[in-house]
């Protein structure tokens, strides 16, 4: 397909996204991305339209295949030009709050789900560039989003140097290629994490044959654990690189083995890849009652991907304050939250009208995974003899698989949850929002790669058994960039997350107290009139 010749000006594009259209910018080219595909893209609605008006090149490169990237063509209505400081972006409307719906006359039509709060000071914690979403204001009428709407905020930023950031990204992504480390290596990776998978099942089920529950448990726990890592790989199709196979493969480990949605997963983890840390549009810190790693949690901040307010309740009040000191106490509980969100999920996707390759087949896979998985774990559970006993093998085996979700709460927690605008380069953001653990080579199945996560970050389809080699080359290209590639080792991580939970734990402290001395002399005040 040649090359389309329509130039667009930015003001053009700015009309027809208010218009209702979904258009981005891909290696110079304006793509239209029509809304009956927003349901139907396998990375989830959000992933397009977080990346309304704005240059996705670096994004949707790092998560499409050279097969996939060619079918983009399609959508190609023009190209832009770009001067020194690249594109010029706009506010994607979802991220102000604005979403398309269907209306009573059963047409698309503008409906306001939140109020975007602009940041009014330039501090390192709510920079000029900040947005957050928060309750609906009742008494503001739907309309549309203006042109006011969608214009950025001013950027503590250097445009230009973020384009530069973007350019050397490029140039990196295809030094990553050329090295071959898009690669599976099934036998020298993934041999050993097979035989590790069959060792702890056998393990597990001799211990149970012996009556030896709380050890059989445990290596379950373990194998759970362990085949965290390897769904993680085939949700980003780091493993046959087909989207078909690997889906169909991480069913039969995520919900017939482990009775975890690996549908939900994906959806939820794509979304936090692109919209990294951010506290109104990243659902892998949006854990209130039970956590706010910022500040920016105490003022009822609105989920663009839940579609509720996470509301400062009664429970938020009485947990904050010590979260730093609970959280090896809820991180060990947090899979059963992973069985709650996953039934949501699916049971929010039972009308769905998708029609990707495999769509709906997936999804009742999905659903007899579910069964499949709890009629065999409730057959161990009836085997333990006792419902004392059953209870406990199902804590203790779920209670060992935590360290996962420790392990990757630690690489984002502790970092900065600024919003930097939309001007922000993919590389300058995944770097700042996302730190490695260091472990020693000869224990890294342990963490099943993944402590590297800021290489991940970077190149999320890269097979974990390749993220040591490319990390070698994405230092370099820190380097070089004057950007900070942050790790820590496991113990000192632990420290730097529970030191950050305590500071927001404090600030809240303070602000109750302040609110209590305020009311404190207003009843003063009325006492003495």
């Amino acid at each position: 397909m040649g090359r389309p010749a329509t130039l667009w000006k930015r003001e053009d594009i700015a009309a027809r996204i208010l218009e209702g259209n979904n258009f981005l910018i891909y290696r110079g080219k304006v793509l239209r991305i029509p809304n009956s595909w927003l349901s139907e893209h396998p990375g989830g609605a959000l992933a397009i339209l977080h990346f309304v008006g704005r240059d996705a090149t670096d994004e949707v490169d790092a998560y499409h295949s050279e097969g996939t990237l060619k079918t983009i063509e399609r959508y190609a209505v023009g190209t832009v030009e770009f001067g020194e400081e690249g594109w010029e972006p706009l506010m994607p409307p979802v991220m102000v709050g604005w979403v398309r719906r269907v209306g009573s006359d059963g047409k698309l039509e503008w409906y306001n789900e939140a109020t975007a709060v602009r940041s009014t000071e330039d501090t390192e914690f709510s920079p000029s560039s900040q947005i957050l979403l928060v309750e609906k204001n009742a008494a503001v009428k739907d309309q549309a989003p203006t042109l006011s709407t969608i214009a950025p905020p001013p950027t503590p930023l250097c445009p230009k140097l973020q384009a530069r950031h973007s350019a050397a990204y490029k140039e990196l992504h295809h030094r990553i290629v050329d090295a071959g480390l898009y690669k599976t290596p099934f036998i020298t990776g993934n041999g050993p994490d097979f035989l590790r998978y069959i060792l702890f099942a056998t393990l597990s089920v001799i211990a149970y044959k012996h009556n030896w529950l709380t050890v059989s448990a445990v290596f379950l726990g373990l194998l759970w654990h362990q085949l965290g890592f390897f769904v993680h790989d085939l949700g980003h199709l780091g493993f046959t690189h087909d989207w078909f196979w690997d889906r169909i493969i991480s069913i039969f480990v995520a919900d017939f083995c482990g009775g975890l949605s690996v549908g939900w997963w994906v959806d939820n983890h794509n979304v936090h890849h692109l919209v990294t840390n951010h506290p109104s549009h990243d659902p892998d810190i949006q854990h209130l009652p039970f956590f706010a790693c910022s500040p920016a949690f105490f003022n009822n901040l609105y989920s663009s991907y839940y579609k509720f307010i996470f509301p400062m309740d009664w429970l938020a009040r009485l947990v904050i304050p010590f979260q730093h000191q609970l959280f090896y106490v809820i991180m060990s509980l947090a899979r059963f939250n992973l069985y709650r969100l996953s039934y949501t999920y699916l049971w929010n996707q039972r009308n769905s009208k998708k029609r990707v390759r495999g769509g709906q087949l997936t999804w009742h896979l999905e659903l007899i995974g579910m069964c499949v998985h709890w009629w065999w774990l409730s057959r161990v559970l009836v085997g333990c003899g006792t419902w004392k006993m059953a209870l406990w093998y199902l804590l203790v085996s779920n209670v060992v698989a935590s360290p996962l979700h420790v392990q990757i709460v630690l690489s984002h927690y502790s970092r900065s949850t600024a919003d930097l605008g939309v001007v922000e380069s993919f590389a300058h953001r995944q770097l700042r929002t996302t730190t490695d653990v260091i472990c020693p080579e000869s224990i890294g199945w342990i963490h099943g790669g993944l402590h590297l996560q800021v290489t991940h970050h970077l190149f999320p389809r890269l097979p974990r058994h390749n993220l040591k080699k490319a990390s070698v080359l994405v230092k370099e290209f820190a380097n070089e960039q004057g950007l900070e590639y942050a790790e820590f080792g496991f113990i000192e991580g632990n420290g730097e997350i529970r030191g950050a939970l305590k500071d927001v734990a404090d600030q809240f402290k303070i602000i109750g107290m302040v609110a209590e001395g305020e009311i404190r002399e207003a009843i003063l005040k009325e006492t003495k009139i």
